[in-house]
């Protein structure tokens, strides 16, 4: 099974970017999909075809936030609030229940340059591990959008960052929290090295020069760490200013 995320800044944007065939390339089961920015999701017709059901949480703010889920399997539930109701209404989450595993796709908020949203932002993850806390016996799938820096490897400028937005101590804590809790980086699991990153400033030909951040993430469970055979970034699909990233397991 492969399962793909990438946060697109805009799915009409990407679509009109070549996105369906970029993406039906990889041959991915799940694609998870943050910063949809739409209420509305027209599957293009090579995925349809192909299988695919759209799931699909919206922002009330139109044109914000969102994400979305794009999937050959069929969910036996599909959850889309953790329990934070300003979190929960800017379409932030989307859980599918599978047979054999829980797949949660996230868009987490960013904080702003200024930290002006930092407390939202830390009230978000702490709501997020409470909800996690209590699925933790189970198999769970954990991709999206963290909008953090785990280590000082996961982005080309630590020293210059170290007090800013994604990549402060209170920010990473919730990623070692995370961890603690038993869930697994695959990228991580298969890659030691430093350069790989998933997100580049649009400016200062910042993706060509490879200044950038690894801020997304799929996440597994204790239990699932074993059946992960790879895990991957696509840093050369274009479209968006970050790159979509997957694993590949088997169930």
């Amino acid at each position: 099974m492969r399962i793909i995320s990438w946060n697109v800044c805009g799915l009409k944007s990407v679509y009109a970017k070549g996105f369906a065939k970029e993406l039906r390339k990889y041959e991915a089961d799940i694609i998870c999909l943050q910063e949809t920015r739409t209420t509305k999701i027209e599957i293009p017709l090579e995925f349809a075809l192909s299988g695919y059901k759209a799931y699909v949480n919206s922002s009330w703010r139109k044109g914000f936030h969102g994400t979305a889920v794009l999937t050959k399997l069929k969910p036996l539930k599909v959850t889309k609030k953790i329990g934070h109701s300003r979190f929960d209404s800017e379409g932030r989450i989307l859980r599918l229940d599978f047979y054999k595993f829980i797949l949660i796709n996230v868009y987490m908020p960013h904080g702003g340059r200024a930290k002006e949203e930092m407390d939202y932002k830390l009230e978000a993850y702490d709501a997020l591990l409470n909800y996690l806390a209590k699925l933790a016996h189970l198999n769970i799938i954990l991709a999206g959008d963290f909008n953090v820096a785990h280590k000082p490897i996961d982005l080309a400028r630590p020293k210059e960052n170290v007090n800013n937005t994604m990549f402060t101590p209170a920010e990473r804590h919730k990623i070692d929290e995370l961890i603690k809790l038993g869930f697994v980086d695959t990228f991580r699991k298969f890659c030691k090295t430093g350069g790989h990153y998933t997100w580049w400033l649009r400016a200062y030909d910042a993706r060509k020069r490879n200044i950038g951040w690894r801020i997304d993430y799929i996440f597994v469970s204790k239990s699932l760490e074993d059946k992960i055979k790879s895990a991957f970034i696509l840093s050369e699909v274009e479209g968006s200013d970050h790159c979509p990233i997957g694993i590949e397991l088997e169930l």
